[in-house]
């Protein structure tokens, strides 16, 4: 028999779990809202499955439970310093400092300092384009991407997200990491005990490796080649150095955990008010043509980045949310250690 989870219930249990490790009320439920958002779009390995290692990382101090976070404005800009705050905390916070810059502003960078893992980076961009706001959010992670014959991993597998309003429809929301393959799926098969395919991964030789534990203890492969690895480049150069601290020169800050959610690393979102171009009426023709002309010409097939995770968001609250049984019994072993049983 399939257990079927309420969304509202397992908001509840993952923001007691939070709030067990420290952090505020009202920071506990933002995350819980966060990664249950995630895992009902359909972002599977960056929602419940983080549950148990996020609160580990805030056990270990990875993440600051209580973080003071604090921000600067300046025209077309804002800096935020996360203080070390969970990147469920932090994202949906950067986003609102820069809806509230473009209140004033075309156009704003909201660069993030410090901060905790953001976990689907396509749910910071879709709150943005539920306000209205077109938004490009990305992450620098350790490095994790390298060529095949590489020594090591060289750069990050730095994903990026964007999502843009949608006149009378579901926001497009489109969110990638730079590799053929997000670190987390790569996690959960080892988890699970299972192979991932051809193309994903090398060892710690530099070889191509279908192990999921051989390919956690060497490196990711980009998607496209060079390619990837060049939009790797670009998130590091807004995401690293245009959120760099003194402390972001700090070799340790890239020591990739066996949860794979690193703390203090730097991030961005970009926000544009698209009325401010375009104005509103012309945005919205405009949009509905070119989404009508790509929907028509592939029929039955196509759909918008985005479409898919709205109607699973919407079906999950009507039937509620399955969950495999390897992240079932890891939620039940967190929920014993902690005094919170796991509502089965």
């Amino acid at each position: 028999m399939t257990t079927r989870y309420s969304p509202a219930t397992l908001e509840q249990w993952i923001a007691a779990v939070f709030e067990a490790s420290d952090v505020p009320a009202a920071h506990a439920a933002q995350a819980a809202d966060v990664l249950v958002r995630s895992e009902l779009r359909g972002y599977k390995t960056h929602g419940l499955t983080r549950v148990a290692s996020y609160a580990d990382r805030l056990a270990a101090g990875d993440f600051n439970p209580r973080p003071a976070m604090t921000h600067r404005v300046f025209p077309g800009g804002v800096v935020l310093n996360a203080d070390g705050a969970m990147g469920q905390v932090a994202g949906p916070h950067a986003v609102r400092l820069g809806l509230q810059a473009l209140e004033t502003s075309a156009s704003v960078l909201v660069a993030v300092q410090d901060c905790g893992h953001l976990g689907a980076l396509g749910i910071h961009a879709l709150l943005a384009a539920e306000a209205g706001a077109f938004c490009m959010a990305g992450q620098r992670t350790p490095p994790l991407l390298a060529m095949e014959g590489f020594s090591r991993a060289a750069i990050g597998h730095n994903p990026i997200a964007f999502g843009c309003p949608v006149p009378g429809g579901a926001p497009i929301v489109f969110d990638v990491a730079c590799s053929v393959a997000a670190r987390g799926h790569i996690l959960l098969a080892a988890r699970e005990g299972r192979p991932i395919p051809s193309g994903w991964a090398l060892d710690a030789d530099g070889v191509p490796t279908t192990d999921a534990g051989r390919a956690l203890d060497g490196s990711l492969l980009p998607m496209g080649g060079h390619k990837g690895i060049g939009i790797a480049m670009m998130v590091e150069c807004l995401a690293g150095a245009m959120a760099a601290t003194a402390e972001s020169l700090d070799p340790a800050r890239d020591q990739i955990k066996s949860g794979g959610a690193a703390g203090k690393q730097g991030g961005f979102v970009w926000l544009v008010r698209p009325a401010a171009f375009s104005g509103d009426d012309l945005f919205a023709e405009y949009m509905k043509r070119w989404t009508d002309t790509y929907l028509d010409a592939g029929g039955d097939e196509a759909r918008l980045p985005g479409q898919r995770g709205d109607v699973l968001e919407r079906a999950g609250h009507e039937d509620g949310i399955t969950l495999p049984g390897a992240i079932a019994g890891e939620l039940r072993a967190l929920g014993q250690r902690l005094g919170l049983p796991f509502p089965d």
